[in-house]
């Protein structure tokens, strides 16, 4: 399947995050927590030497608990801070201003030192397509100044937003990087709704995420749909389509329908708390 999808805006996007960079203190690294690593685009690196880091894991109430708490650990062994959140609940939201303070302590006190009183800290919020960055953002601020959507590609330019005293927020769109080179980040990327779907069979992809679900959770899809695991990955998809009702003509099971109702039931945590990638080890094992 290709797993390819890099639009002209994004291209101008970067150009952009090069050009402000400079203006920013703090690089807020929003990743969807059902799969960190997969959800982190490496050019970020580059764009954020010499910066001061926080990663956001989102959606962390749609992801495994368990493994989150691994992925936390991972990126605080790499001095990286890291906080967890549903950035639809305004609640969670609210332990950001004080993480951003701890984090830029440095710069707070250095402009103390100088004399300079109330700058807020400037910062960069950067992420892949769909992982909340705008919702986050409105969330933060109790009111709608970013454009949301269910679907990749919504915010295309760039706008500063002050947040409070303390912080002003530079909203940039999602990227992607040029070549996804590696088929299991394309896959994961693809299941979490990175990709467009109009350039994915997602028949295809339902089939791998059955593949997934059998062997990391197993029961999940016996649950939901009533049906046996025992069967092949291709009649358990037809089996979720007679589940759902999701037939042509003649009372034949409709793939397409199917493997859309199981994508759209990860998607919304209707299978539960699932995560897609766990952090490896040194010894290559997750």
């Amino acid at each position: 399947m290709n797993y390819e999808w890099y639009p002209g805006h994004m291209t101008k996007a970067i150009r952009m995050m090069k050009e402000e960079i400079s203006l920013v203190d703090l690089i807020i690294e929003l990743l969807d927590a059902r799969a960190p690593l997969s959800s982190r685009n490496p050019d970020i690196d580059d764009l954020g030497k010499n910066k001061f880091r926080l990663v956001i894991l989102n959606k962390s109430d749609l992801a495994d608990k368990n493994v989150t708490d691994k992925w936390k650990d991972y990126f605080k062994e790499k001095g990286i801070a890291v906080i967890t959140m549903d950035a639809r609940n305004r609640g969670s939201v609210r332990v950001v201003d004080s993480t951003v303070k701890e984090v830029c302590k440095e710069k707070i006190e250095r402009d103390r030192k100088r004399g300079i009183k109330n700058r807020p800290v400037r910062a960069m919020v950067c992420g892949i397509p769909n992982v909340g960055k705008s919702t986050f953002i409105n969330s933060f601020v109790g009111k709608s100044m970013a454009k949301t959507g269910n679907k990749p590609g919504v915010t295309k330019g760039k706008q500063w937003i002050r947040l409070s005293d303390s912080i002003e927020l530079l909203d940039t769109p999602g990227i992607l990087w040029p070549k996804i080179g590696d088929e299991q980040v394309g896959m994961r990327l693809a299941t979490l709704g990175t990709i467009n779907d109009n350039i994915l069979d997602t028949q295809e992809l339902a089939v791998k995420l059955i593949d997934y679900l059998k062997e990391s959770y197993p029961g999940v899809l016996a649950e939901r749909f009533s049906l046996s695991e025992s069967d092949g990955s291709i009649k358990i998809l037809e089996n979720i389509a007679l589940n759902r009702k999701a037939l042509k003509k003649g009372e034949e099971p409709d793939y397409e329908k199917g493997a859309s109702y199981l994508i759209d039931d990860f998607r919304c945590g209707r299978l539960g708390h699932i995560s897609l990638e766990g952090p490896i080890s040194e010894d290559g094992k997750e």
